[in-house]
């Protein structure tokens, strides 16, 4: 991965490129499909950045398999979510992970491409062995 694009609206984007990337794209990036663009770089101070939404829930689990703590988090069936980590669209701490066995721990950040992404909270054992998560979904 090379850099991060941050669309403002009707304001422009704003990227976060490698610094290898910095001259070529203000010299080589004049339009963007027909739409005439105009690039420069600017200071870390001058960036604006958006807060993300989100959604904070609560999860009992038996366990912490990242198929459990992700299909609950992000509100799909465990066989789902299963898939998707088999097909390799899942990210833990920005590694791909593919195996649904996989054990998550709190503060890890779980990604799933076009969904979002789910960080792992404090987790609690119950009195039943159980274990009660709480999750912050970025939406």
């Amino acid at each position: 991965m090379v850099g991060y694009t941050s669309v403002l609206g009707e304001r422009g984007a704003q990227m976060i490129v490698v610094p290898e990337l910095v001259d070529f794209l203000s010299v080589s990036l004049l339009q963007v499909r027909s739409v005439p663009v105009k690039t420069k770089p600017i200071d870390w101070s001058e960036l604006r950045v958006r807060e993300p939404k989100k959604k904070e829930m609560t999860t009992v689990e038996a366990s912490m398999r990242l198929d459990a703590v992700a299909s609950a988090g992000f509100g799909m069936s465990r066989s789902n979510m299963a898939d998707m980590i088999t097909a390799g669209d899942v990210r833990v701490n920005w590694k791909a992970i593919s195996q649904s066995c996989h054990q998550v721990k709190s503060g890890d950040l779980v990604a799933i491409r076009g969904k979002g992404r789910l960080e792992i909270g404090d987790v609690i054992v119950t009195k039943k062995q159980r274990y009660r998560i709480g999750l912050t979904r970025f939406i």
